[in-house]
């Protein structure tokens, strides 16, 4: 059983935070996204915000799971999360743009899953520390493939 879970809650929290606001900011670059690349961000985006919902749920339900409760609202989320929203709809941002900042997102919520790993795996939390090491795995190999788009 998890030894210490005040840690591992705050740290499961911060992700439901970030995943929230990630997927908003995906929906919104999906929406948003023009220029020449528009087919082809368009469907990634997608792609990517349908990920971010499933490990907002999983992350979430790990909590429920064991006895926490997960921030379940917008304002909750917005000031837990290190993940910025997106610009509001009237500014311009550049397809470029777009892809910059995913990239650095998923570069800070894969920093902080390493770190939730170690304060997972100090608290006898195997399960949790192994769904972040499957999350992160997968937002490095979205982070690679941004930064190769990026060039």
């Amino acid at each position: 059983m998890v030894k210490t879970m005040g840690k591992v809650s705050n740290t499961l929290n911060k992700q439901v935070a970030n995943f929230s606001v990630l997927y908003m900011k995906l929906h919104h670059y999906h929406w948003y996204v023009k220029g020449e690349n528009f087919f082809t961000l368009h469907v990634k985006f997608e792609e990517l915000y349908k990920e971010a919902s499933l490990h907002l749920d999983t992350i979430a339900e790990r909590m429920l799971a064991v006895g926490e409760k997960p921030a379940a609202t917008l304002k909750e989320h917005l000031e837990m999360a290190s993940v910025e929203e997106a610009s509001n709809s009237g500014e311009e941002i550049s397809a470029s743009e777009m892809v910059k900042e995913l990239v650095d997102d998923f570069d800070t919520i894969c920093k902080e899953l390493t770190d939730g790993i170690s304060v997972a795996e100090d608290s006898d939390d195997q399960p949790t520390a192994d769904m972040f090491i499957s999350i992160r795995t997968s937002l490095e190999k979205h982070k690679w493939m941004l930064q190769a788009y990026l060039g």
